[in-house]
C-alpha cells in the first residue's frame, strides 16, 4: 500500500509517494502551509463577473491511496485553506471550533 501526495501550484505539478497515510498527511500539511505563505492574488474581473482572492484556488495539495481515497486542501488566493474529500465531486470538510483545515481533514479520513 502506498499513498501519493500531488502538489499543483500554477503550472508546476509534483508527486511523492509515502508508505502511510500519516506520513502523506504530514507532507500535505507541510506543502500547503508553505504555499499559503506565498504571493497573494488580486481580484479577477471578467467583465460580467468578479472573483475575489478567497474564491480563487491558488494551489491544490491532494492525497490519494488505496480504497479510492481522494482528499486534499485548496489554498485560496488570500492564503486561506479549505479541506475537501472526493475527486470529481469535492465535498468541503467542515472545521470544528479551534480546528485547522489539516486537523479537519485528518478527522474526516480517520487519520
Amino acid at each position: 500500500m502506498s499513498f501519493r501526495v500531488t502538489v499543483r501550484a500554477g503550472s508546476e505539478v509534483r508527486r511523492e509517494r509515502f508508505e502511510s497515510l500519516d506520513e502523506a498527511l504530514d507532507d500535505l500539511e507541510r506543502e500547503a502551509r508553505v504555499l499559503s505563505q506565498g504571493e497573494r492574488r488580486g481580484t479577477v474581473d471578467l467583465r460580467y463577473r468578479e472573483f475575489a482572492p478567497v474564491a480563487q484556488v491558488a494551489a491544490r495539495v491532494e492525497v490519494s491511496g488505496p480504497g479510492r481515497l481522494h482528499a486534499g486542501v485548496d489554498v485560496r488566493g488570500d492564503g486561506s485553506a479549505e479541506a475537501f474529500t472526493g475527486r470529481i465531486r469535492r465535498r468541503l470538510v467542515e472545521q470544528r471550533d479551534g480546528e485547522s483545515p489539516y486537523d479537519a481533514l485528518r478527522r474526516a479520513l480517520g487519520g
